[in-house]
């Protein structure tokens, strides 16, 4: 056995390559499966995720304004290893990445035409409803998952030096428990969220780049061109693995944000501008003042309407939880140094605004086309309502190849950071997994994104997020609970050295 590996990587592995032979040799049995478990979590467990989201929203601004803020994430004489700009790249790559791109246009554009509450479809009521509905999906509630998880996980590390595990989050609670075989299982169930939370994007970002080149040069869109298109991205994103941390991921965010903000802005002004600007100024308004009521919602009195939160808001906080231990490991990774207070405070509300203002420009681009101009920007597919909107702006083509290279550097970014992450999970928190490790869950993500595609698509991949999410939401919870008693104890240990 390579010394360089724990029992997590050998029991995860062992799963993983079953769950891989069941969706190659019986892909149908798979997909059943799916269906049902899908149906039971979303019936019967919505009012948990609801609840839970909102509960680590609330728990992040507490952290802002409590008297923990001032702690550090390291030793005391700690410095940031990472400029702002970087760090801010880094976390957001990681963050969301293809997603923006998959649901920019997308996303707005079917809540305009299919309303999460009793407004006429298609208009300008429909418009704002949609657009904050889409800033509660990706805003306040998925970066304080975020943010909650990764502040844990940098604390124990840098400053208890614990390893980078989740079960190393719960040691006030369980101590030398987390050892032995209970901390193994919380282990795996964190590589398990994070194996079909980043699985799922890459069965996005391969859809959307096969709807890409579709459009602009004929190409087939099926799932033949998807396998192709996942092949030829593994192997880019397991050289970029073996860079490491410092190289490799480091100079593809900052790729990927140069080249989001030149896409961003080329909308923006290429667009209708100043409705624009209008637009992300009073929906955010709106976003905020109806925060609350958002999102706790359910609809228990309108089965379509629940039908509705299901599908769209439960799904989103299962994927934020599913992705919590990939994102939280890497942003805790590149956060040693930085204070509590200003880690949550840059974590939670930059990327909620950068966030918001994307999908403004995008899905408000897209639904002023449709509600203004006539064209069908709703009668487009989820991969393509993209590309099709650009074929509306100036420099079409421009803007199409450009956003197929970001697609792409997101999807190698989002794979080369899940490898390292999966790679600290599995080997007792290190901080250099071996290439070995890395290449190994490289290629079991990508097997795994075949495997869901071919199991059912988008519903397959929802499937997975929302089953392996609910275990591992309980643990994060008990994670909240054993940072305040870790804090409280920093507190009581300060006060003292001052009387003395």
């Amino acid at each position: 056995m390579r010394k360089d590996v724990t029992n997590v990587f050998w029991i995860s592995l062992v799963i993983a390559v079953l769950f891989v032979a069941w969706g190659v040799f019986l892909p149908s049995s798979l997909e059943a499966a799916m269906g049902v478990a899908q149906g039971f979590f979303l019936v019967n467990f919505g009012w948990f995720y609801q609840l839970t989201a909102t509960f680590f929203l609330i728990f992040a601004l507490f952290l802002i304004f409590s008297r923990y803020g001032k702690i550090k994430l390291g030793k005391d004489t700690d410095k940031p290893e990472f400029s702002n700009l970087t760090w801010f790249a880094m976390l957001f790559s990681a963050g969301m990445g293809i997603g923006l791109l998959f649901f920019g246009v997308s996303e707005p554009i079917s809540h305009f035409t299919n309303p999460p509450i009793d407004v006429e479809p298609g208009s300008s009521e429909a418009a704002r409803i949609a657009l904050r509905y889409t800033y509660l999906h990706w805003g306040f509630h998925a970066w304080a998952i975020y943010a909650v998880i990764a502040l844990a996980l940098a604390y124990y590390k840098f400053r208890k030096d614990l390893p980078g595990l989740m079960s190393a989050t719960l040691y006030p609670l369980l101590g030398e428990k987390t050892k032995g075989p209970i901390g193994v299982t919380i282990d795996v169930i964190a590589v398990f969220a994070t194996i079909f939370g980043v699985a799922a994007s890459l069965g996005l970002g391969s859809q959307q780049i096969n709807g890409g080149l579709s459009y602009l040069f004929g190409i087939p869109n099926n799932f033949g061109i998807q396998l192709i298109i996942i092949s030829i991205v593994t192997v880019l994103f397991l050289i970029s693995a073996g860079t490491g941390v410092k190289r490799g991921i480091k100079y593809l965010s900052n790729a990927n944000m140069i080249l989001a903000v030149v896409i961003l802005f080329a909308v923006l002004f290429l667009g209708p501008t100043v409705f624009l600007l209008d637009l992300f100024t009073t929906t955010l308004g709106g976003y905020i003042q109806n925060l609350p009521s958002m999102g706790l919602r359910l609809s228990p009195f309108n089965e379509e309407r629940a039908a509705w939160v299901q599908g769209w808001t439960i799904f989103y906080w299962a994927w934020w939880i599913a992705w919590a231990p990939f994102v939280g490991t890497f942003i805790a990774r590149v956060s040693k140094g930085r204070t509590v207070r200003e880690f949550v405070i840059a974590v939670l509300l930059v990327p909620t605004l950068v966030c918001a203002f994307w999908f403004a420009v995008f899905g408000g681009t897209g639904i002023f086309y449709d509600y203004n101009m006539g064209t069908d920007v709703a009668g487009q597919s989820t991969e393509t309502a993209l590309f099709y909107l650009f074929q509306q702006l100036p420099l079409t083509n421009i803007l199409s190849i450009v956003t197929l290279v970001l697609i792409s550097t997101f999807f190698i970014t989002s794979a080369d950071s899940a490898t390292f992450v999966l790679g600290i999970q599995t080997t007792n928190g290190s901080l250099e997994p071996s290439n070995f490790v890395k290449y190994t869950w490289g290629i079991i993500l990508a097997l795994s994104a075949i495997v869901l595609m071919l199991s059912g698509g988008l519903s397959a991949m929802q499937t997975a997020i929302i089953v392996s999410a609910f275990p591992l939401a309980i643990v994060l919870i008990f994670t909240t609970v054993a940072m305040l008693k870790s804090f409280q104890a920093e507190i009581v240990e300060a006060n003292k050295r001052k009387k003395r």
